[in-house]
């Protein structure tokens, strides 16, 4: 059994263009080749004339290492929004009900991306109840 090294490759597993498959687009698409598909659907006049600027691809270990080096950078901030508001009581009822529901943040259907949906529906509900205390239209 022989190994495949092209296959490492990050660009090969994540793209995994492949004679075969670039075949099957092209007949499917009633295509001769891939020119004559850009032909097809991309004006000439948008079209890039000369040849892209891109360095070599790295291996993904580089391509780690170098953006770790480069994370290394950043500067972390004391973040002070919101640090003004203390000696507050938050009511349990609010803080479960609206705060912690797990409602908001479990999957009824297992397909769904639960955590971000919930964290929506509990902001409208927070926005809500904000209006219905000022009685303003917008919270």
């Amino acid at each position: 059994m022989s190994i495949n090294f092209e296959k490492e490759t990050f660009a090969h597993r994540h793209n995994g263009n492949n004679a075969e498959a670039i075949k099957e687009m092209l007949e499917t698409i009633k295509a001769d080749s891939i020119d004559q598909l850009i032909d097809e659907t991309i004006p000439e006049n948008i079209r890039l004339q000369g040849k892209l600027d891109i360095p070599k691809a790295l291996s993904e270990v580089d391509f780690l290492s170098d953006f770790k080096k480069l994370a290394s950078e950043n500067k972390v901030f004391k973040s002070y929004i919101g640090m003004g508001y203390y000696d507050t009581h938050v009511p349990n009822v609010i803080k479960r009900n609206i705060l912690e529901n797990p409602a908001w943040y479990t999957a009824y259907t297992p397909y769904q991306a639960e955590i971000a949906q919930g964290r929506l529906e509990a902001l409208i509900n927070f926005q809500t109840l904000v209006s219905d205390l000022t009685g303003m239209e917008l919270a």
